[in-house]
């Protein structure tokens, strides 16, 4: 559906960029990390499960803790819908989730966000990053520090992917310091990339020599004049040869047509069918994007359409990790830059707030079936166990099996991997 609500900030205008500028032919490794000619296919399998990974589920805009996760019928605030029980005994979501609901012995949920960020932009920053943007220092988001730490050496896919429902392109600010290697490739609608198919005319031959000669002048330019633009740029050729060889990868149309049924035709249920797919081939890190959750005016009919799109597909997705045995090994995160008032204005709709909302989790290194954080009757400040996004960055971090008071080291200066002031979510860790 149309966002016709939105607060219209520059994070609502969606840019439209080419896909890695375009892309070369070349030969790479296949199969997981490389090693599938050396290895036994069910060894391998192995290893893939064994692979940590992340999946973030982008409710882009804001999506209302009270309509979603922290419901608070019968108050002031509480708006029309009821709290329904979950698959944990004494847990209750909104009844907006019934799917979801009963997946709930594998997640947790976290009640007591306060971010004190109520900006997109800064929000969308912090959840990310679990650090508050500063002047001097630009840090890299979690999925380009998972693609660092986590990702397979050899591997011929890109660690870091966001499926988006606008444009395609290639991140490279998002990783920061860690450079253009771990930013995000965006596939836009969730295609496969475009241009991933030698043209017509042009021999497989023909295509090599060529390629051997971008990447001589490549060389002999960034000798005398190598920047971070120019790192960003031949690199994006590097992967777009290698994606090339996988392309297949991302083709929905190798599916069952039962699975896209299953997951739903919708925009949010393709991209989740092909988020299970990059994992399974050894993507470290995968975010898909679902809108439109910026709700000013006429929150709760937007949150039936929109959460009646989640709640299915999110529902089949864990459901589909945990049969294929991936979401032991699998991080999932389902957040925004904040959640919304508790108060209604008068159109209905809810505003932004950050002061106490709600995250939810599940999968890898987390305890299924807790709750962390509490708020008041009405939602208006947390009253129980206050979390900000350090302590996210950290607890995620920790969930996959790494130190978040190590230091990263860039150009001899250490730089901790997480924010030093906060520390992880104990009670949340398995």
């Amino acid at each position: 559906m149309d966002c016709l609500y939105a607060c219209n900030s520059s994070e609502h205008q969606v840019s439209r960029r080419r896909f890695l500028g375009g892309l070369a032919a070349g030969t790479v490794f296949g199969g997981f990390g490389g090693l599938s000619g050396l290895i036994q296919p069910a060894v391998a399998q192995e290893l893939l499960k064994s692979q940590k990974r992340v999946m973030v589920v982008w409710l882009a805009g804001g999506a209302s803790q009270l309509e979603t996760w922290d419901p608070k019928p019968a108050t002031d605030t509480g708006g029309p819908f009821r709290a329904i029980p979950t698959s944990v005994p004494g847990t209750h979501i909104c009844e907006l989730l019934p799917h979801t609901a009963k997946q709930m012995h594998r997640m947790a949920i976290i009640r007591g966000v306060n971010t004190a960020e109520d900006d997109h932009g800064k929000g969308y920053y912090i959840m990310h990053t679990g650090r508050r943007q500063e002047p001097t220092t630009d840090y890299p988001s979690i999925g380009a520090v998972a693609a660092k730490v986590l990702g397979p050496s050899e591997s011929p896919l890109p660690g870091h992917i966001h499926i988006s429902p606008g444009g395609g392109g290639f991140g490279k600010q998002d990783a920061a310091f860690l450079g253009p290697k771990f930013a995000s490739v965006t596939l836009g609608d969730g295609k496969p990339p475009a241009d991933s198919v030698r043209a017509e005319g042009l021999t497989e031959e023909a295509d090599r020599q060529r390629n051997l000669l971008r990447a001589r002048m490549n060389s002999r330019f960034t000798a005398a004049r190598r920047t971070a633009e120019t790192d960003a740029y031949n690199h994006s050729y590097e992967q777009a040869a290698q994606l090339m060889e996988r392309r297949e990868v991302f083709d929905l149309s190798k599916e069952d047509p039962r699975n896209l049924e299953r997951y739903g035709t919708h925009d949010f249920g393709r991209h989740c069918l092909l988020a299970r797919r990059l994992l399974e081939n050894g993507i470290t890190f995968v975010k898909v994007t679902h809108t439109n959750y910026d709700t000013h005016f006429e929150n709760f009919d937007y949150h039936i359409e929109q959460l009646g799109e989640f709640d299915r597909t999110f529902a089949t997705l864990l459901e589909d990790l945990d049969q294929r045995g991936l979401l032991d090994s699998t991080l999932v995160v389902v957040m925004s830059e904040f959640g919304r008032t508790p108060k209604i204005n008068a159109g209905y709709g809810r505003d932004h707030w950050s002061k106490a909302w709600s995250v939810a989790l599940a999968g890898c290194g987390i305890q299924h079936g807790a709750v962390v954080g509490k708020t008041n009757n009405n939602g208006t400040a947390v009253t129980d166990r206050e979390i900000h996004g350090g302590h996210l960055f950290h607890t995620y971090l920790r969930a996959l099996g790494l130190d978040p008071k190590k230091n990263y080291r860039i150009n001899d200066r250490p730089i901790p991997m997480a924010d030093p002031t906060a520390a992880a979510i104990q009670e949340l860790l398995a």
